[in-house]
């Protein structure tokens, strides 16, 4: 019996958790995928990869959840710290910064918008950058996505 009201409650708390679980797995997998189509573009161009820094992708999914937030598109609202301050706050110590910011429904369409424009596509290839961060965020049916790119210090 007690093997009974052990597993009912495992199953009572993964059906609470499950709803919270779901969407964070989808964005973590999302932020792969992204950064996985970003060394994928710059291997193509003969570019070194970039590694992924946590306290970048950290500041990236702070600001793509106020982009969710807002439902709208902004690398800054208004009380918001500037992308600069943002980055310092995570810990982030770099001498160069850029950001890609975008919505879609998935990593491939996002992806594909950076690249047809000519100043994302442009933060995907600088050659000075050595690190990115990514995150994202969910509103509505449509993914929020930040890349943040520096050259480290």
């Amino acid at each position: 019996m007690v093997k009974d009201r052990g597993m009912w409650l495992a199953l009572a708390l993964s059906l609470v958790f499950l709803p919270y679980a779901l969407p964070q797995q989808k964005g973590a997998s999302i932020e792969r995928s992204l950064f996985d189509a970003v060394n994928r573009e710059r291997r193509q161009q003969g570019l070194p990869a970039l590694r992924w820094d946590d306290a970048l992708a950290g500041a990236a999914r702070k600001h793509a959840v106020h982009m969710a937030e807002q439902n709208s598109l902004s690398h800054q609202f208004s009380g918001e710290a500037g992308l600069p301050a943002r980055v310092a706050q995570a810990g982030v110590r770099h001498s160069w910064l850029a950001e890609n910011i975008a919505q879609g429904t998935s990593s491939g369409d996002i992806h594909e918008q950076f690249m047809k424009s000519p100043a994302h596509r442009g933060n995907i290839l600088d050659s000075d950058m050595d690190a990115v961060g990514i995150g994202v965020a969910q509103a509505e049916g449509k993914w929020f996505a930040v890349e943040d790119f520096c050259k480290t210090k």
